[in-house]
């Protein structure tokens, strides 16, 4: 048996191993487009929502009566191994490619249609029996097959990163219950402000990330609407009567996402929009976590010439030169993934801004840039909330002396002194180095001990109440 079989397009012939399931196409694309080195088969989730694609359209050009059973039934089945996470290496073509995603809607075309030859009896490529484009993308095109299949697994993408953000936040709110009754001073523009608990500061990065997880919910929604049964670019050319709304049916049920069929099959065939809102949003979390992490970078600095108020978990040595020095290394290497990702909302957003007419052919850039930014930011996540989050501990005698020896609560003053003498009380601190309680209490004897000791108890600073006399 020759090791080779011949397979021919409206270009030429070329010969294929026949140890694999793609076809000419495919080939082509191998022959083409040498960009990432990273093939899709990276992206499993694209390569099942490929499957679930194919086998929706397979079953409403059954109902259609415009596919015979017997085939369906074969592409159904080929459809069914993909879904299950079979064949991967057989997807080759690189992430990045001209086309639109041509290149990708064949090499899933072929694959499966040669696995549905073998279900059938045949050998690979005798298409006369199953076709890549006759059987397996009729009623479709690349500009509504790759799409679908895209935001299929973009939604599966984002409910990954929902995981991983709930756990950080777990995390965190953990970590706030734990530091509820530690002092320390609130800071603005990195200068003392007034006294606050570190407890709060960790319940503050739990809450803004659980506001992240609701905007990525509300945006999940955005692509779940679809333009299967647009075909070319939007007015249903080739399709039967009735498939684009059966074929949603079918996509919907076979793969449990509220998928909706777009009410403008032309515009849902030349719009990203959608990308870009989910682009923004991914973004908006990256930048929030980054901040984050710039503020556990800060509290940590020291150990001993710094603010030092939480000790991050020591991960490995930090210096090749400098004995004893440990780095925040998690921090750091979450700050470099947020900043990945906010490059990558610019690739989306000037990928989705160069559509033209009726078709955006930039979309295979656009998913890989989502693709990789929501798979970094995911795994970011879990080793922040495992390698980091959840070994902080807190220098509490630290954080309370900070507070007492700062200018900064002289503010809980105001509404006794008013704020003229309370700024005079802190200029002389500050020029003197005295403590803002010998100046008020012993030198100026404005208000007296007990009063002192009430406005600054431990409870009033934690949870403080308003004390005017």
């Amino acid at each position: 048996m020759s090791e080779f079989r011949t397979e021919h397009d409206f270009l030429g012939e070329m010969e294929i191993p026949n140890e694999v399931y793609y076809g000419i196409q495919t080939a082509r694309a191998l022959d083409n487009f040498h960009i990432t080195g990273i093939p899709i088969s990276t992206e499993p989730l694209l390569i099942k929502a490929f499957g679930y694609v194919k086998k929706a359209a397979a079953l409403a050009n059954r109902d259609c009566g415009v596919l015979q059973p017997e085939i369906a039934d074969a592409i159904c089945k080929a459809c069914d191994k993909l879904i299950a996470g079979e064949y991967l290496d057989q997807f080759v073509t690189d992430m990045i490619q001209g086309g639109a995603g041509t290149s990708v809607n064949m090499n899933a075309n072929e694959v499966i249609a040669n696995i549905a030859l073998e279900i059938l009896g045949h050998p690979k490529g005798d298409y006369q029996y199953v076709h890549p484009n006759n059987h397996v993308n009729f009623s479709q095109s690349t500009n509504d097959a790759y799409p679908t299949a895209f935001r299929l697994a973009l939604y599966h993408k984002i409910e990954n990163f929902i995981e991983s953000l709930e756990a950080l936040q777990a995390a965190f709110a953990q970590k706030g219950e734990e530091f509820k009754n530690v002092l320390k001073m609130g800071r603005t523009q990195l200068q003392d402000a007034v006294p606050m608990t570190l407890g709060a500061e960790f319940k503050g990065f739990s809450t803004t990330i659980k506001e992240d997880i609701q905007r990525l919910n509300e945006a999940k929604m955005l692509i779940c609407e679809i333009n299967m049964g647009a075909t070319a670019i939007g007015t249903s050319i080739n399709a039967p009567e009735g498939y684009p709304q059966i074929v949603t049916e079918h996509l919907r049920a076979i793969t449990g996402i509220p998928v909706v069929l777009a009410e403008d099959l032309i515009e849902a065939t030349c719009d990203t929009g959608a990308y870009v809102q989910v682009s923004g949003v991914l973004k908006r979390s990256a930048i929030k976590i980054s901040k984050i992490c710039n503020d556990l970078r800060l509290l940590s600095s020291g150990p001993r010439a710094g603010i030092n108020e939480i000790n991050l978990p020591r991960m490995q040595p930090g210096s090749s030169i400098m004995p004893g020095k440990v780095n925040p290394v998690i921090p750091e290497v979450v700050n470099q993934t947020a900043h990945y990702v906010i490059g990558c909302d610019i690739t989306v957003t000037m990928a989705a801004e160069a559509g033209q007419l009726q078709l955006n052919v930039m979309e295979p850039v656009i998913a890989f840039s989502l693709f990789s930014s929501f798979t970094y930011m995911e795994n970011a996540c879990y080793t922040l909330t495992n390698k980091c989050v959840k070994g902080i501990t807190a220098n509490e005698e630290i954080c309370a002396n900070m507070v007492m020896n700062s200018i900064g609560i002289v503010t809980s003053l105001n509404p006794i002194l008013g704020y003229e003498e309370a700024s005079s009380i802190a200029k002389e601190a500050l020029a003197t180095g005295k403590s803002i309680h010998q100046i008020t209490v012993i030198e100026r004897k404005l208000i007296t001990q007990q009063k002192w000791e009430e406005i600054f108890s431990i409870e009033n600073l934690i949870n403080p109440k308003f004390i005017n006399s």
